[in-house]
């Protein structure tokens, strides 16, 4: 007997779907065909196992087992239950008519039990589109897409789980995810609220200017670098960044979450992300941990991809191999990264706020009275690294000096995050008004066209962008940038016009480009 189980592959964020035949003939032995890798031969013998554990019979026959389309590489455990329902279906030893109205995925221990895989987001969008009646997924698996309310999502423990389910004699609607005890423990948790460990703005001594410019790079979703000797406070302002950052909206959630779930990095609690990303990734990580990779066609998300919809924090940014620092170039600007292999090209999202944190010069005291050691090609050299096309890529360049003795003693609190939160908000929503229905969410994410559409200019803007220009030698991206910080400051100050101000104030976080690193 011939029969028919719809499983899913993931590839990127997107899923496509695999069909698992199984056919019992005359013969012997049991045979797994479709380009499967080590992790799907192996599923055989824990498939074998469990069906055994559950009293089931191995027909003493050629079972032949194909994953179509036989031309695509299949990688993970996840058909391990699809495997075993079609051999119980195909031996006939029970009776399940609703088994082609569900896309099935889980792996399968030796006593039956179910254990999570990775992909379930895309997988669930794929049942949605393709017609499915549903989905039956391992419960902490489905906990991830009970934001999908289009569908039915099961969310199983055992293997009787299942065929309770597709036997179609009893009401499974127990088993729905939304029904479930995991299900009702998270959604208390997100009740009860999450204090998260942000540093507070207001423990910030000094620093407004750098402040400003933090507010207005979350604001915007702009790349920021911050430049300052050790114990100037880049690492707790990078931190505090978290704590004014809006939450996330729906497309943004759903597209960050799976990144994560394809990763397999899902936190497990129901439904979609809803705290923005905050990723650290040492400075010594290499080029696929920062961008992705892997073998064949299990190609995973890297850094740049995690963090999308949130932080990147690059500590210690100059310290960082030279090649590391050039391959963020393409996400930086193109928000996505594209990465290729001989059989295989994925394509994830990379839209992130890039924090980068660098000491001056070797020693980190340029700029701070005679303090520094360095020679001049010393402190010339060390941001050498920083090449042009990553600093046009980086739109607010802030200079962070030590905090003078009286004021860390004498000091006191400064503006609390909770503030400065509200006006980020409030500048978000306006962010999102003006994009809606483009694919993007802030102005950093403006391509060409958008700016000539959102970003107009009077006479008088044009003169002073022009004089800026002309003066300090940039390049038309620098220009860019400038346009789309200009349009963030407005937007914080509620302008539906961008003004000489706003200009004035942006073109004033590119000192790098102004003076270079030898004059600060």
């Amino acid at each position: 007997m011939l029969v028919y189980i719809h499983a899913a592959k993931c590839v990127g964020i997107s899923a496509v779907p695999i069909t698992i035949e199984v056919e019992i003939t005359l013969g012997v032995g049991i045979h797994l065909v479709g380009l499967a890798d080590a992790a799907v031969k192996e599923s055989l013998l824990r498939t074998v196992t469990a069906l055994q554990a559950m009293g089931f019979r191995i027909p003493g026959k050629k079972i032949v087992i194909n994953l179509a389309p036989a031309d695509m590489h299949k990688q993970g455990s996840g058909y391990d239950l699809p495997i075993a329902l079609g051999i119980i279906a195909a031996s006939e030893q029970r009776p399940m008519p609703g088994l082609g109205k569900y896309l099935i995925m889980g792996e399968l221990g030796l006593d039956a039990t179910i254990r999570p895989v990775s992909g379930t987001l895309p997988m669930v969008e794929l049942a949605m589109a393709q017609g499915f009646k549903g989905c039956i997924l391992p419960e902490s698996s489905a906990l991830e897409a009970s934001d999908y309310t289009g569908t039915q999502v099961f969310g199983v423990q055992t293997l009787e789980d299942v065929l309770l389910i597709l036997e179609e004699r009893e009401d499974p609607s127990h088993l729905l995810i939304w029904n479930s005890e995991a299900y009702s423990n998270g959604m208390a948790a997100r009740a009860g609220g999450f204090a998260g460990a942000y540093m507070d703005f207001a423990d910030i001594v000094g620093q407004d200017g750098a402040k400003r410019g933090v507010e207005i790079a979350a604001a915007g979703q702009h790349n920021v670098l911050l430049l300052g000797a050790p114990g100037s406070g880049k690492s707790s302002l990078a931190k505090a960044i978290s704590g004014i950052l809006p939450p996330m909206s729906l497309e943004e959630s759903a597209l960050t979450s799976k990144v994560y779930s394809v990763a397999g990095r899902s936190s497990g609690a129901p439904g979609l992300m809803r705290t923005r990303p905050f990723r650290a990734p040492h400075v010594s990580a290499s080029t696929a941990a920062m961008l992705g990779g892997g073998s064949g066609e299990n190609i995973l998300p890297g850094e740049v991809s995690l963090a999308t919809n949130g932080v990147l924090f690059l500590d210690e940014f100059c310290e960082a191999p030279k090649s590391v620092l050039e391959s963020l170039r393409g996400p930086m600007e193109d928000r996505k990264v594209t990465i290729s292999r001989l059989k295989a090209k994925v394509e994830y999202p990379a839209s992130f706020m890039l924090v980068a944190a660098s000491n001056p010069c070797p020693c980190g005291y340029y700029g701070e009275g005679d303090r520094c050691t360095c020679t001049v090609g010393q402190r010339a050299g060390y941001l050498a690294k920083l090449s042009g096309p990553i600093m046009d890529r980086i739109d607010i360049q802030l200079h962070m000096h030590t905090v003078p003795t009286s004021a860390l003693v004498r000091g006191g609190k400064g503006e609390p995050s909770a503030e400065i939160a509200k006006r980020v908000l409030a500048a978000r929503e306006l962010q999102r008004r003006r994009f809606e229905g483009s694919g993007i969410f802030t102005n950093s994410e403006m391509n060409s066209k958008q700016l000539e559409q959102f970003c107009p200019l009077d006479d008088n803007c044009k003169d002073l962008i022009e004089k800026i220009i002309d003066r300090l030698g940039l390049s038309a991206r620098a220009y860019t940038r400038i346009l789309k910080i200009a349009r963030t400051i407005a937007d914080l100050a509620g302008s539906q016009d961008i003004r000489p101000e706003h200009i004035a104030e942006a073109a004033s976080y590119r000192f790098l480009d102004r003076r270079g690193i030898l004059n600060l």
